[in-house]
C-alpha cells in the first residue's frame, strides 16, 4: 500500500506518484533525471523496478475503494460483494475447509439470486456441486443441481441477449457510415431482445431490451419516444418491477436530458439537467459526459454565463486530461463557440481564438457531426474579421462539403443553413437583403425537426440563433464601412 498522507516523503514510491498527479506532462526521461539527478542505463533499470512497484501498490488499493456513495454505479457495492465472497469461498474450498465453503457459498448464491447476478449464480453452484460431493449430502447436491441448470440455461439466453446488444452498439459507436447500417436492423434487434426478456425475464434481458431500444429511437431522431422509456423505467424502478441494486438511473436521467436537449425542450431540460446533476459523483468520467449536455442546454437557452461556469468546471475535473482525445476536443469547440457568441464573457484572448480557429480539430473521418461545426465557426469567424478571402474560400468548401457529405433529407438542416450563409456572399455581405432572402429558408429551418444520431449532426448554437448572430456581424460590418466612406469624403 502507498500512504498518500506523506506528500512530502523522500520515499521514491510517494516521489513519482506525485510526478504523476501534478498535472504537468514529462517524458519518462523527465522523471527518471527528477528522481535520480540523472538518466542511464542504471537509472533506467532501477525506474523500471520502482514504476512496477507503484503499480502494484497503487492496485492493492482498488479493494478499499468505497462504493457505497449513491453517485456510483449502484450494481458495483453488490457485485464486489459477491466477488469478495466468491474469492473466499474459493480459498476455503482449495483448503480442505468444506464446512465453512458450503456455508459461505449459500450465502454468495442467495445474494447472486437477490441481485439477478445469474453468471454468480452458476460459479457458486459449480462449487457446491463438488463441495456436496465431497461431503456426500445427496438432498442438497440434488437440489442444487436443479439450480445449477436452470441458471445455466437462463445464462445461455442472457449471454445471446448481450452478443446481440453489444454487436450493435459496437458498430454505433464506430462512425456515422456504421450507424446507418446499424439502423436498418434495429428493428429485429430490439423486436429479439424484447423475446428473450420474455423468456428469461431477468434484470439482464431487461437491461439489454431497454438499451437497444434507446439506441434505436435515438438512431431515428425520435428524441419523445426516448423521453417516454425513460419516464416509464422511471415509474417502474418506484414500483419495484426492476431490479433497484442493478439499475443504473444515472444513465435513465442522462438519456432524459438528453433527449430533452435534441427535441428543443430546453427550459425544461436544462431543470432536469440541474435536477439530475447531484446523482452523478464529480470523480466519474459519465459526470463529464452529463455536463457536456448540461452545457449544451445552458448553451442552447441562451444562459451563456452559465455555460462558461460549466465549462470551467470540468475543466478543473481531475478526469478531464483522461478523457479521449476527441472528446476534449469536443470541450474546445465548445470553448471556441462561447468565445465567438460571448467573447466579453469568455476569457479566451482574441489572439489566441484566431489561432484556435484555423488549427481547430477536424473530425474528417466521420465528415460530419462536430466536423460540420468546425466549418461553420470558421465561415463565421472570417465574417466578423472581414477577411473576404478566407470567406470565399470557406464558402467553397461548405459548397463541396454539403454536395458530398450532406445529400440525405437527415441533414436538411445543415443544408438550410449552409444556404443562408450563401446568400450572404451572394447580396454581398448587405444586412437587409440577406434578411429579406433568407426569411424563406429560415422558416422552413425553424419547421425541421433535428436529425437522429444515425446522422451524427450537432448544433452547439442553434442554427436560427447563429442566423441572427450573422445578420448583426453584417450590420455592423454595414456601419463600419459607412463611417469609413464618412472619413474619406
Amino acid at each position: 500500500m502507498l500512504d498518500f498522507t506523506a506528500r512530502h516523503s523522500s520515499n521514491k514510491e510517494m516521489q513519482l506518484v506525485q510526478q504523476l498527479v501534478n498535472g504537468q506532462p514529462k517524458s519518462q526521461q523527465q522523471i527518471v533525471k527528477t528522481l535520480y539527478g540523472k538518466a542511464d542505463q542504471t537509472r533506467y533499470a532501477a525506474f523500471r523496478k520502482l514504476k512496477s512497484r507503484v503499480q502494484q501498490k497503487l492496485l492493492n488499493h482498488l479493494y478499499f475503494l468505497d462504493e457505497t456513495d449513491s453517485r456510483h454505479l449502484v450494481s458495483r457495492r453488490y457485485e464486489y460483494q459477491v466477488l469478495n465472497l466468491y474469492m473466499q469461498v474459493s480459498v476455503l474450498y482449495s483448503e480442505g475447509e468444506l464446512k465453512a465453503a458450503e456455508s459461505l457459498s449459500r450465502k454468495g448464491q442467495r445474494l447472486a439470486q437477490t441481485h439477478e447476478m445469474t453468471q454468480y449464480v452458476v460459479l457458486f453452484g459449480q462449487l457446491l456441486r463438488g463441495i456436496y460431493a465431497d461431503i456426500r449430502m445427496p438432498a442438497r447436491y440434488q437440489a442444487n443441481r436443479l439450480l445449477l441448470d436452470k441458471s445455466k440455461k437462463t445464462l445461455v439466453i442472457e449471454e445471446e441477449a448481450a452478443q446481440l446488444y453489444w454487436d450493435v452498439k459496437g458498430m454505433v459507436a464506430y462512425n456515422v457510415r456504421s450507424r446507418r447500417t446499424v439502423l436498418d436492423k434495429m428493428d429485429a434487434v430490439v423486436l429479439k431482445l424484447a423475446e428473450l426478456y420474455k423468456a428469461a425475464g431477468t434484470f439482464i434481458t431487461f437491461h439489454y431490451h431497454y438499451r437497444a431500444q434507446l439506441i434505436k429511437e435515438e438512431l431515428v431522431g425520435n428524441y419523445q419516444e426516448i423521453i417516454e422509456v425513460t419516464s416509464k423505467t422511471t415509474r417502474l424502478l418506484e414500483k419495484g418491477k426492476i431490479n433497484n441494486k442493478r439499475f443504473d438511473k444515472r444513465y435513465n436521467a442522462y438519456m432524459s436530458v438528453y433527449a430533452h436537449f435534441r427535441s428543443r425542450k430546453v427550459e425544461s431540460g436544462l431543470r432536469l439537467a440541474e435536477l439530475h446533476a447531484k446523482e452523478f459523483h464529480h470523480s466519474s468520467v459519465n459526470w463529464l459526459y452529463y455536463l457536456e449536455i448540461y452545457l449544451l442546454l445552458a448553451i442552447h437557452a441562451g444562459q451563456y454565463g452559465q455555460a462558461l461556469e460549466l465549462l470551467g468546471t470540468a475543466r478543473k475535473n481531475v478526469y478531464f486530461d483522461k478523457q479521449q482525445p476527441v472528446a476534449q476536443q469536443r470541450w474546445d469547440l465548445y470553448m471556441a463557440y462561447l468565445q465567438f457568441v460571448r467573447p466579453e464573457l469568455s476569457p479566451l484572448r482574441m489572439r489566441n481564438f484566431t489561432t484556435f480557429v484555423q488549427t481547430v480539430p477536424d473530425h474528417s473521418r466521420d465528415k460530419q457531426g462536430y466536423n460540420v461545426a468546425v466549418l461553420i465557426l470558421q465561415f463565421l469567424h472570417f465574417l466578423r474579421q472581414r477577411d473576404l478571402e478566407n470567406i470565399l474560400t470557406r464558402l467553397e468548401s461548405l459548397r463541396k462539403y454539403q454536395q458530398r457529405y450532406l445529400r440525405e433529407t437527415g441533414n436538411v438542416r445543415s443544408q438550410l443553413f449552409f444556404r443562408l450563409l450563401a446568400i450572404v456572399v451572394k447580396e454581398e455581405f448587405n444586412p437587409v437583403t440577406s434578411r429579406k432572402k433568407g426569411e424563406a429558408i429560415l422558416k422552413k429551418l425553424q419547421s425541421s425537426p433535428p436529425p437522429g444520431e444515425a446522422f451524427a449532426e450537432i448544433e452547439i448554437v442553434p442554427y436560427e440563433q447563429l442566423w441572427q448572430i450573422t445578420l448583426d456581424i453584417l450590420q455592423t460590418t454595414a456601419l463600419y464601412n459607412a463611417e469609413q466612406d464618412k472619413k474619406l469624403v
